[in-house]
């Protein structure tokens, strides 16, 4: 779609109101940031596409420590005006990255599921809080690629290629969004918003459906909460949350 960006009021605007549709608790647009609860707030990052479409949101654990807080992610949403575009980005990120912060702070398994360290199907050493799996796409087998990874988790398959990149040892918001349609092929994971090229490599390895008609997408997100080989990580990031 094209047309002019809005406002980042506006955005943070559209934020607050689903958030605090989600959380059942008030969040309003305090300057640059969507303040909610305690010390939670959403500032919106630097646009890096021009897409009118597109949103790049920080959420913040702690705004008095937005270094040490920060999980960022990114979406861009469809439709036929700029308002609908956005709404439907901040969907798609509510529905995926939004279930696993907001699990985050509720810790019952209403939003999102958990992973133990030890646990196969997790990420080895780290407690894992697995985000919705939203999909889209075009034929009869549209769903195929949001089918495949709700039976096959990604966890065990990216650590190898994550492992010892992270910059801090709580708190690592790991995207991945994948999937095929005519000659075209997408596989990228991004941690903290970053593209992670040999984590992208090894999404694009794996069986996932390719349907020879239409296409298959899917898009999902890990947040690694703390790293439990190192004492006393998890219950600094207990703190932030409480």
């Amino acid at each position: 779609m094209d047309g002019d960006r809005l406002p980042d009021e506006v955005v943070l605007g559209m934020i607050a109101r689903r958030l605090t549709e989600a959380m059942n608790q008030p969040w309003q647009v305090t300057g640059d940031l969507a303040k909610g609860p305690g010390s939670l707030a959403v500032a919106l990052g630097e646009d890096h596409t021009g897409h009118p479409g597109h949103v790049d949101i920080d959420f913040v654990l702690n705004v008095d420590r937005p270094e040490d807080t920060t999980i960022s992610d990114c979406a861009t949403g469809y439709g036929t005006t700029p308002e609908e575009t956005v709404d439907r980005a901040i969907e798609i990120w509510l529905g995926t990255t939004g279930s696993a912060l907001l699990e985050l702070l509720a810790q019952d398994g209403s939003f999102a599921g958990h992973y133990a360290a030890d646990d196969p199907d997790g990420f080895p050493g780290w407690h894992t809080i697995h985000g919705g799996i939203t999909g889209w796409g075009i034929g009869d087998d549209f769903q195929a690629v949001q089918h495949w990874a709700a039976d096959n988790p990604l966890a065990p398959h990216l650590a190898p290629a994550l492992g010892g990149s992270f910059e801090r040892d709580h708190l690592i918001g790991v995207k991945a969004f994948f999937g095929s349609g005519g000659d075209s092929e997408t596989a990228e994971i991004r941690v903290n918003g970053v593209h992670h090229e040999a984590a992208s490599q090894a999404l694009a390895g794996l069986p996932w459906p390719r349907p020879a008609d239409g296409m298959s997408y899917a898009r999902t997100f890990l947040l690694l909460v703390h790293d439990e080989t190192r004492d006393g990580v998890g219950d600094e990031v207990r703190d932030e949350t409480a």
